[in-house]
């Protein structure tokens, strides 16, 4: 019966006339370009964090597949994604 405790409630509620009331994430509202900064900004933070990361690996794994994924994630120029304005 514990499951039908809320509903329970919730019909009492309904039927007392009592308003529920249930709200929306509002809509994004920024523009293209404010949207694209702030992404890329995220992906500068994030390939700081991966260079980090990258840095602190043991030797035993510098050799691996994840320091190699980690390094392609890091030589990616982000610079350019930055300077680009598109039309």
């Amino acid at each position: 019966m514990i499951h039908a405790e809320p509903q329970a409630r919730y019909r009492t509620k309904q039927a007392e006339y009592a308003p529920t009331f249930r709200y929306r994430k509002p809509a994004e509202r920024s523009s293209r370009h404010l949207r694209r900064r702030d992404a890329v900004a995220e992906l500068q933070e994030l390939q700081c964090d991966y260079q980090a990361w990258l840095g602190a690996l043991p030797p035993n794994i510098a050799d691996g597949a994840t320091a190699d994924t980690l390094r392609a994630i890091c030589y990616f120029v982000l610079n350019e994604l930055e300077n680009a304005v598109p039309p």
